[in-house]
C-alpha cells in the first residue's frame, strides 16, 4: 500500500482548546519570518562567485564544483512542495524552528567540509532543511496580518526573495575575497541561532492551525509514501535537467533524456495520484481557483524574469566589458535597493489599488525595461547599466506584492501554508528554467550570429580585405614581417567579430524576454479583480 498509518491519537480524547494568538505585534514577527526566507534564498546566489575558490581549494575541477549549486536546488526543490503538508502535520511554528535549525547546523558543516564530496552532501541536507522556510514565512507573515494589510506583509517578503538575489553576487564575492568562501556559509550560523530565539519568543500557530493538526492526528496520521517518492522523482530530476542540461548539451545526452522521461512520467502520475487522495500531500485542488491559478502562472514567469535577467546582465558586463565578478555583482545591487525601497509603497497601494491594474503596470514597465537593457553596447559606461537594471527593477517591484495579493484573495485561511507551498514552487521552478533558457538561447543565438558574421568576414568582401591590410600596415610599421602581421590582424579581426557575436545574442535574449513579458498582460485581467480591503478588515488568521 502506498499509505501506511502511522500513530494515532484516540479519536474520544477532546482537542485541547487551541492558544490564544499572541499579543507579539504583526510588526515585530514580520522583519524576523522574513530575515528567515532572505537568509535561505541568499545562500542560492551567493555561492555562486565562490565556486573557483571551492574547486581550487578543495582540489576538484570547475565542472565538478558546480554540483555544490545542484544538490542544493534538488533537495530544496523536493521539499518546496511537501512543505504545506509538513506544517500541518507537525505544526507550522514547529517545522519552521526545525527548518531553521536545520539549516544553520547545515550550514556550519558545509563550511568545515573537508573535500568536495562531504561539501555535496551537505549542501544537499542545507537544501532539505532549508525547503519549508520561503513558503513557511510567506504563510506566517499572511496569518499575521489582517487581509487590508496583507500587501504589507507580502512586501516584507518580498523584500526578502526579490533583493537577496540581486545582492547575493556582491555579498559572495566580497566575503570570499575578504575572508574565505567558507564564511559564504559559516555566516549563517549566528542568524539561524538568532533567528531560532526570536522565532521560539514570538511566533504561534493560530487557532485554526492548532486544531486542523490535532484533527489530522485524531484521525491517525498517514503518510502518503507513494506520493512523496513521486514528486521527489519528478522535482528532484526536473531541477537536475534544468541546471545541466545546457552543460550535456540538451537531448545530445543520454542522461538528460532518461532524466527529463522519468521527470515528466513521475509528474504526471503524482497529479494523477494526489487528485484521488482525500488528504494530499499537496493540495492541487488550490489550482482550479482561477486567481490562484492564473497567479501561479505569473509567479512562474516573473521567477523567469527575474533570475533569467539576473544571470545575464553580469555576464554580459564580464564577457564584454571587462568587469571583474566583483563589479559586475554590484551593477545588480542598486537594482535591488530601488525594489526594497519600493516595495512598502506598493504593499500599501495592494491594499487599495486593483491588483490586476498593478501586475499590468509592472509587466510594461519590466517588458520595456529589458528591452532598453538590449540596446545597450560595448561602450556603454557602469552607471547606464546600472541605471538599465533600476529600471527594471521598478517593473518588478510592481509585480511580486500584487501577483500574491490576487493569489490569496480566494485561498481559505486554512490553506495559507499549502497555497504558499505551491506558489513558491512556481517561482522556484520557474527561475531555474529561466537561467536554462537565457543560456541556451544565449548559446543558440551565438551559433546564429557567428554563421551570419563570419559569412561577411570573408576575403571575398572588399571591406574586409581593406581592414585586413589597414591592421596588416600597423603591425608592419611595429616591425612585424608580413606573414605575421597579416596573421595578428585577422586575429584581431576574428576577436572584434566574437565580440559583436556575444554582444548581439545577449541584446536577442533581452529582448526575447521583454516581449514575452509584454504578451502576459492579457492574462492578467483572466482574474478576478478586487483588493484585500475588499475581503474586510477583521482580525488576522
Amino acid at each position: 500500500m502506498s499509505e501506511a498509518p502511522a500513530a494515532a491519537l484516540p479519536a474520544a480524547i477532546p482537542a485541547p482548546a487551541a492558544p490564544a494568538a499572541p499579543d507579539t505585534s504583526p510588526w515585530l514577527v514580520a522583519p524576523v519570518v522574513a530575515l528567515a526566507a532572505f537568509m535561505e534564498v541568499l545562500d542560492i546566489s551567493i555561492a555562486n562567485v565562490s565556486l573557483q575558490h571551492i574547486a581550487g581549494d578543495l582540489g576538484a575541477s570547475q565542472d565538478e564544483s558546480t554540483w555544490v549549486l545542484t544538490s542544493y536546488l534538488v533537495t530544496n526543490a523536493i521539499v518546496l512542495p511537501l512543505s504545506g503538508w509538513l506544517a500541518s502535520a507537525l505544526g507550522r511554528k514547529r517545522f519552521f524552528i526545525f527548518c531553521i535549525i536545520g539549516f544553520s547546523i547545515a550550514s556550519l558543516l558545509c563550511g568545515l567540509a573537508p573535500n568536495l564530496g562531504v561539501l555535496i552532501l551537505f549542501r544537499g541536507i542545507q537544501g532539505l532543511t532549508g525547503g519549508g522556510l520561503q513558503p513557511m514565512s510567506q504563510s506566517i507573515l499572511a496569518d499575521s496580518f489582517p487581509p487590508r494589510q496583507r500587501g504589507m506583509a507580502f512586501a516584507l517578503f518580498g523584500i526578502s526573495v526579490v533583493f537577496a538575489p540581486a545582492i547575493g553576487p556582491t555579498l559572495g564575492g566580497y566575503i570570499t575575497d575578504t575572508a574565505s568562501w567558507r564564511w559564504v556559509f559559516l555566516i549563517n550560523v549566528p542568524i539561524g541561532v538568532v533567528l531560532t530565539v526570536l522565532v521560539t519568543a514570538m511566533v504561534t500557530d493560530p487557532p485554526y492551525l492548532v486544531q486542523q493538526r490535532l484533527a489530522r492526528l485524531a484521525k491517525g496520521l498517514r503518510i502518503d509514501y507513494l506520493g512523496f517518492g513521486l514528486i521527489a522523482l519528478g522535482f528532484g530530476f526536473l531541477q537536475v535537467v534544468l541546471d545541466k542540461g545546457q552543460e550535456e548539451d540538451w537531448w545530445a545526452s543520454p542522461m538528460i533524456l532518461w532524466m527529463s522521461a522519468v521527470s515528466a512520467l513521475s509528474l504526471i502520475a503524482f497529479v494523477i495520484w494526489e487528485l484521488g487522495q482525500d488528504d494530499p500531500i499537496v493540495d492541487l485542488r488550490l489550482l482550479g481557483q482561477r486567481n490562484f491559478a492564473i497567479s501561479n502562472v505569473l509567479m512562474f514567469v516573473l521567477g523567469i524574469m527575474l533570475l533569467g535577467s539576473t544571470v545575464l546582465l553580469p555576464e554580459m558586463a564580464q564577457l564584454l566589458l571587462g568587469y571583474t565578478a566583483m563589479k559586475a555583482g554590484e551593477v545588480l545591487t542598486p537594482g535591488g535597493f530601488a525594489i526594497m525601497a519600493l516595495m512598502p509603497l506598493i504593499g500599501r497601494l495592494s491594499g487599495t489599488v486593483d491588483a490586476r491594474h498593478l501586475i499590468a503596470f509592472g509587466f510594461v514597465v519590466s517588458a520595456f525595461a529589458l528591452v532598453n537593457i538590449g540596446r545597450l553596447d560595448q561602450l556603454t559606461d557602469y552607471n547606464t547599466i546600472m541605471v538599465a537594471r533600476i529600471y527594471q527593477g521598478l517593473g518588478l517591484a510592481f509585480l511580486f506584492i500584487p501577483i500574491n495579493t490576487a493569489a490569496y484573495l480566494t485561498v481559505p485561511m486554512e490553506k495559507s501554508s499549502a497555497a504558499s507551498a505551491i506558489i513558491n514552487v512556481s517561482r522556484n521552478i520557474g527561475g531555474s528554467l529561466g537561467i536554462s533558457l537565457v543560456t541556451t538561447e544565449l548559446s543558440r543565438r551565438s551559433q546564429a550570429h557567428q554563421n551570419d558574421l563570419v559569412a561577411h568576414a570573408s576575403s571575398l568582401s572588399q571591406a574586409y580585405r581593406d581592414k585586413v591590410a589597414a591592421m596588416s600596415n600597423i603591425f608592419l610599421r611595429h616591425g612585424d614581417p608580413a606573414q605575421v602581421a597579416q596573421l595578428k590582424a585577422n586575429g584581431q579581426i576574428y576577436g572584434i567579430v566574437q565580440q559583436q557575436v556575444m554582444m548581439q545574442s545577449f541584446i536577442d535574449d533581452f529582448r526575447i524576454l521583454g516581449v514575452a513579458v509584454l504578451l502576459l498582460i492579457p492574462i492578467v485581467y483572466m482574474m478576478r479583480g478586487g483588493t484585500m480591503a475588499g475581503r474586510g478588515g477583521g482580525a488576522a488568521h
